[in-house]
C-alpha cells in the first residue's frame, strides 16, 4: 500500500510536468509568429525601450497612445483601420517588425514609397544576441538591391542574406507598410 501511494504522487508530478510543458510551448508558439505594427507617433524608431526619463518617471506614455490609438505591445497582432487598396500615396512608412521565439528581436523599417514603387528603405536592427546581429546587418546592406525600384503591390521577399526570421518580419512591415499608405 506505501507503494501504491508513492506511484501515485509520482504519476500526479509527471502528469503536471507534462502539462506545465505544454503550456508553456503553446505560450512561446504563439509569440513566435512576426508581427508588425506602424510606428506613426513620436516615438518612432525606439523599438519599444522605455521612454521613461531619467528621474525614473514615465513621461510620455500616454503621449503615444493619444496620438497613434492603434499603437500596441510588440507581442499584439498588427491592428489597422487602413486597407491595402493597390494605390499608394508617396512618402516615408516607418513599420516595426516584430520576431523570434519569444518576440525579443526588432527591426525598424522604413519604406520610401515613389508612384507605387519602392524607392528606398532603411533597416534599423534591435538584435537580442550577437548572431541576430549579424543576420540583421547583413540583411540591411542587402535589402535595398533586392526590393529598390518594385512595386509596392504584392512584394514579398525570399531569405536575404540568409536571414530567414529578419526576412519574414520585413514581409509583414510590408503588408503594415501597404495599408498605412494606401489611398482610402
Amino acid at each position: 500500500m506505501i507503494e501504491t501511494a508513492n506511484d501515485e504522487k509520482k504519476t500526479s508530478a509527471a502528469v503536471k510536468a507534462v502539462a506545465l510543458t505544454a503550456a508553456g510551448l503553446a505560450l512561446l508558439s504563439g509569440c513566435g509568429e512576426p508581427k508588425a505594427v506602424p510606428m506613426n507617433d513620436e516615438y518612432a524608431g525606439d523599438s519599444g525601450e522605455s521612454s521613461a526619463a531619467a528621474d525614473g518617471s514615465d513621461a510620455g506614455s500616454d503621449t503615444a497612445n493619444a496620438t497613434n490609438p492603434t499603437a500596441k505591445s510588440t507581442h499584439s497582432q498588427p491592428t489597422s483601420d487602413k486597407q491595402d487598396t493597390g494605390n499608394y500615396a508617396d512618402g516615408d512608412y516607418k513599420v516595426q517588425g516584430v520576431y523570434g521565439p519569444i518576440g525579443e528581436d526588432t527591426i525598424d523599417v522604413t519604406i520610401t514609397v515613389k508612384d507605387g514603387n519602392v524607392a528606398k528603405v532603411d533597416v534599423v536592427g534591435h538584435p537580442f544576441t550577437t548572431i541576430s546581429k549579424g543576420h540583421q546587418d547583413d540583411f540591411a546592406a542587402a535589402i535595398n538591391g533586392v526590393v529598390d525600384g518594385k512595386p509596392l503591390k504584392n512584394l514579398k521577399i525570399d531569405t536575404v542574406a540568409g536571414a530567414s526570421w529578419t526576412s519574414d518580419a520585413f514581409n509583414e512591415a510590408l503588408k503594415v507598410a501597404r495599408e498605412e499608405a494606401s489611398i482610402q
